[in-house]
């Protein structure tokens, strides 16, 4: 059972309400049918302008409750303010509107979990032979140390939740000591923070041979954390035209609340799927949930 299968599978035990707020796109209205034929997810309708939501922009980011009402007149915001105020579980959008629209969405009245200070996301690489989650492709541009240390530590979590292990390599054009500069530094701290493996090229962390001739890592990882956002938004559109992978995400990490941001080339198959492994998340680990 893939992935996908399992994940489709704990979403209809779910059953969650899900608020899509961009309806006018005809692929969004189609998803939407979808999952409600296929049982996967409880759409919701974009309510009207609430005072559990108006609070929750008051709380989370101390504004007026004058100046919350005005922003609560873009539906983008308003379903983010739901899932915060409770009146729905989780928002999938991302298709018409900008992953940095989305992202500021979110923080406005979700906000981040507790002890995580940086947003990041992972797309769920779906290959012929493999299952694998990648990131960070679509948040953070140029990230430092920390940053990295935070979304690796973000996406093995992901990773145990959705593929039951997490192997984790941070990439670089170099591995190991062969080379140096400022990122591969980057990566070499992070890598040492975190104890995964790192500084490793591509090949070295996907191949056992080339791993054991370069003399770092297994060559079995599952989670790829690219250094910046250039290598990982190239990669994995890259890997979507030449090989037919199928890219689905970006899910948005560090969130108190989960949150689908959907790239805006989303098919309806696309949609449907990120949407199904959004609300599988919600309990925790798809594998747990649906071993019982």
């Amino acid at each position: 059972m893939t992935v996908l299968d399992t994940a489709f599978e704990a979403a209809r035990r779910r059953g969650a309400r899900v608020v899509l707020p961009e309806q006018d796109d005809p692929r969004i209205a189609e998803a939407t049918e979808r999952l409600v034929t296929d049982g996967l997810a409880q759409p919701v309708d974009l309510a009207d302008v609430s005072d559990g939501q108006i609070a929750a922009l008051v709380t989370t980011r101390g504004m007026k409750p004058a100046m919350a009402e005005r922003l609560l007149r873009k539906p983008l915001y308003r379903a983010a303010a739901m899932v915060a105020a409770g009146e729905a579980d989780t928002i999938v959008a991302g298709a018409v509107n900008s992953t940095a629209e989305v992202i500021k969405a979110a923080a406005m009245s979700i906000g981040l979990a507790p002890g995580v200070s940086l947003p990041s996301s992972f797309f769920l690489m779906r290959f012929p032979d493999r299952e694998m989650i990648w990131a960070d492709c679509a948040v953070n541009t140029y990230p430092d140390a920390d940053g990295l240390v935070a979304i690796a530590q973000a996406s093995a979590q992901s990773a145990k939740a959705l593929l039951g292990s997490a192997q984790v390599a941070l990439l670089s054009f170099s591995t190991a000591t062969s080379g140096s500069g400022p990122s591969v530094d980057t990566v070499r701290e992070a890598a040492a923070r975190t104890g995964f493996t790192g500084p490793v090229q591509g090949d070295a962390a996907l191949n056992g041979a080339i791993a054991a001739q370069k003399g770092l890592g297994a060559g079995d990882a599952n989670v790829l954390v690219f250094p910046s956002l250039d290598a990982g938004n190239i990669a994995y559109k890259l890997a979507q035209e030449l090989s037919g992978a199928q890219a689905l995400g970006p899910f948005l990490q560090g969130f108190a609340k989960p949150v689908c941001d959907l790239s805006r080339g989303a098919r309806v198959d696309d949609i449907v799927a990120a949407t199904a492994v959004t609300v599988a998340l919600m309990q925790g680990s798809i594998m747990k949930a649906t071993s019982g």
